[in-house]
C-alpha cells in the first residue's frame, strides 16, 4: 500500500454496468482496519439511468441492481451498520433500500426536486436530516423515513451545506450561493426529538461562507472557510461548537479558536478537507495545499496536471482524484512531535480518448474505487484493491 506497483502490490480492475454518468458513490462494508481477507469491499452507486447498484470491489461484480426508477438517482448515502443504502432522485423522491438484497424498504415525498442529505444520531439509531431548495430542513427516522420535525432554516435558500459533526451533536447548515446569509450550527436533539419548542440553532460570526468541514480528531471544532466583505479576503476560520445551560436557557457556543487568511499564492481553493485535529487540506486548482489551523503552510503539491475534482481523507491515507485520468496517493508520516504528508504515486485510469478523468474516489483499508466519465457520457468504477 506503501509503494504501489501494479500488478506486484495492487490489482486494477474496470467494473461497469451503469448506462449513465455516476452522480454518486459510497462503501457499504465497513472502512475500519481488517486485513485478514474475510470481508469483502462492497460499494453503491447510483446513476443519471434511473438506478442504483452494489458492486463487489475484488471480484469487480454487481451484486445487485434496483430496478429503473422514475427519475434519474442523484444523491447516495450508506449506513453501513445497519446495510442500508438511502437515495434522492431528480422529484426529490428519497427512498431506503435493503443493501444486501437491493429490496426496497421506505420511500419519502419531498415537495423539492433538489435535496441534501446528511446523516446524525448515534449508530444504534440514526436519523436522516434533508435540507431542500426552500431553505426547509426534514428529519426523519431510519429505516422506515417517518418525519419527526420540519424547520425553516432559510427563506427560500439553496442549502449545498450540511454537515454533521464527528460527535452526532452539531449540524452546519449553510448556503454557498446566498452571500446575505450567514452559516447556522443546529443541535441535532433538537431536530430529533418532537417538541413545540424552537430548535436550538445559532449564526456563525463569519462573511461569505465559502466551504466547511468538521475535523475529525476533535467532537465539535469546525473548519470554515469564507470571504471577508469589505476587504474580499479568503479567511479560514476555526470554531469549537458547544452548548451552554444558564438558568432555563441553553446556548450554542462557538468559540474561535484559530483565524488567518489565505496567502495570495494559495489560488481560490474549490475543495476543502481537513485531518486530525489540525490540519486543512485545500485543493486549489490543480494542486494540493496542507495548512494547519494557525495558517502555517505545510505543505504544497503540484502532482496533477489538470483539476483536483475529489479529495480523500483518512488516517492513513490521502487520495486526490483529477480531470487528467488519475489519483495520486499520500501517506502520512509523524516526524518530531507533527504530521507531515508524503506523495508516493499514481494510479492510472482510462485514456484520454475515451476517457474526461476522473470525478470521485473513496476509500476503504482495503481499496480504492474511483469514479470515471467516459466521453460517450457513461461512468465506470475504477478498483485498485491491494494484495494484502
Amino acid at each position: 500500500m506503501a509503494l504501489g506497483r501494479p500488478s506486484q502490490d495492487f490489482t486494477c480492475k474496470a467494473i461497469s454496468g451503469h448506462e449513465g454518468k455516476i452522480d454518486g458513490m459510497a462503501y457499504l462494508s465497513a472502512i475500519e482496519q481488517r486485513f485478514d481477507g474475510q470481508e469483502k469491499s462492497v460499494v453503491c452507486t447510483v446513476s443519471a439511468d434511473c438506478t442504483v447498484r452494489a458492486w463487489n470491489v475484488q471480484e469487480g461484480t454487481q451484486i445487485w441492481s434496483s430496478s429503473v426508477q422514475p427519475a434519474p438517482l442523484r444523491r447516495l448515502l450508506t449506513v453501513p451498520e445497519h446495510r442500508l443504502v438511502i437515495t434522492m432522485d431528480g422529484r426529490g423522491t428519497i427512498k431506503v433500500w435493503d443493501g444486501q438484497t437491493g429490496k426496497e424498504q421506505a420511500t419519502f415525498i419531498t415537495p423539492s426536486t433538489w435535496c441534501n442529505l446528511v446523516l446524525c444520531g448515534v449508530p444504534e439509531n440514526p436519523f436522516l436530516t434533508v435540507a431542500i431548495t426552500e431553505g426547509v430542513l426534514y428529519t426523519l427516522t431510519v429505516p422506515c423515513l417517518k418525519e419527526v420535525s420540519q424547520v425553516t432554516a432559510f427563506q427560500n435558500c439553496h442549502i449545498d451545506l450540511l454537515l454533521c459533526s464527528p460527535d452526532k451533536n452539531w449540524i452546519l447548515v449553510g448556503s454557498t450561493e446566498t452571500p446575505d446569509v450567514l452559516v447556522k450550527v443546529f443541535h441535532t436533539d433538537s431536530l430529533t426529538r418532537r417538541s413545540e419548542d424552537k430548535p436550538l440553532s445559532n449564526s456563525l460570526p463569519v462573511g461569505e461562507c465559502r466551504n466547511a468541514s468538521w475535523a475529525p480528531r476533535e467532537a465539535a471544532r469546525l473548519i470554515v472557510l469564507h470571504e471577508d466583505r469589505t476587504t474580499r479576503n479568503l479567511s479560514v476560520t476555526t470554531f469549537d461548537i458547544a452548548s451552554k445551560q444558564s438558568k432555563n436557557k441553553v446556548e450554542i457556543l462557538a468559540q474561535q479558536v484559530a483565524s488567518f487568511i489565505l496567502p495570495e499564492s494559495s489560488r481560490t481553493p474549490h475543495i476543502l478537507e481537513s485531518h486530525g485535529s489540525d490540519v486543512i487540506l485545500l485543493g486549489c486548482g490543480s494542486g494540493l495545499t496542507i495548512f494547519s489551523i494557525t495558517g502555517n503552510l505545510l505543505a504544497s503539491f503540484q502532482d496533477h496536471h489538470q483539476m483536483i475534482t475529489s479529495i480523500w481523507v483518512d488516517n492513513f491515507r490521502v487520495v486526490t482524484s483529477s480531470q487528467d485520468t488519475s489519483l495520486r496517493v499520500y501517506t502520512w508520516k509523524r516526524e518530531k512531535n507533527t504530521v507531515v504528508l508524503k506523495s508516493c504515486y499514481h494510479l492510472l485510469g482510462g485514456s484520454h480518448r475515451w476517457s474526461s478523468g476522473f470525478t470521485d474516489v473513496a476509500c476503504d483499508n482495503m481499496s480504492i474505487v474511483a469514479v470515471e466519465t467516459r466521453k460517450c457520457g457513461k461512468s465506470i468504477l475504477k478498483a485498485y484493491f491491494f494484495n494484502l
